[in-house]
């Protein structure tokens, strides 16, 4: 897939771009090829980029006292960043780390604030890109708060049917916050099923 294919599919998924505002993403955007386990961001690391998953995926993660605690996982066809870092510029408060060899669509936060004020489609795309991850952030919490960890698993499969050949499960129960223990009980039960 070229560029001009990825700019046209990130039009169609989240927000139509003019024919203008594709030719300037084009030009204000580029490929990066990180492999499997690179981190992108570092914890405390200001960073200023954003990221288009191509092809692969990454997930976004805390360190606290050691313990690995993933708050985020973003596959084809979704963006992800240090949020704080990039809108903020602050030291971002997580780590991001690709999973899968991938294909990145990166773009800085100085060509996406050139973009937002030369095309206000660019700055839509942006807001729907924004709204889209804070109602993901916001169902994670709701279902951690209310909902049983067999719940949380399923609806984490029925999301992403292929996230566990993809994630370590490890970082699957962290993120559903229970333990790996508690994870290889669920899945062994609903194998069982």
């Amino acid at each position: 897939m070229n560029k001009a294919e990825v700019i046209n599919h990130i039009s169609d998924s989240y927000s139509p771009l003019t024919p203008t505002c594709k030719g300037d993403l084009l030009n204000k955007s580029r490929f990066v090829t990180p492999t499997k386990n690179t981190i992108l961001v570092k914890e405390k690391q200001y960073s200023d980029k954003s990221f288009y998953i191509v092809k692969g995926c990454a997930r976004a993660y805390y360190l606290n006292d050691g313990k690995d605690i993933s708050d985020w996982f973003a596959f084809e066809g979704d963006f992800i960043s240090s949020i704080q870092s990039f809108f903020l510029g602050v030291p971002s408060p997580h780590y991001i780390e690709v999973l899968e060899d991938s294909i990145l669509l990166e773009i800085s936060r100085e060509s996406a604030d050139e973009l937002s004020n030369k095309h206000h489609d660019f700055e839509r795309l942006t807001k729907n890109v924004a709204i889209k991850t804070m109602l993901q952030q916001q169902e994670r919490i709701v279902a951690i708060q209310f909902q049983s960890a067999e719940q949380r698993y399923q609806n984490i499969i029925s999301l992403r049917s292929d996230i566990t050949q993809r994630v370590p499960l490890t970082h699957i129960a962290s993120y559903i916050g229970i333990t790996l223990e508690t994870l290889s009980r669920i899945r062994k039960s609903q194998s069982r099923i």
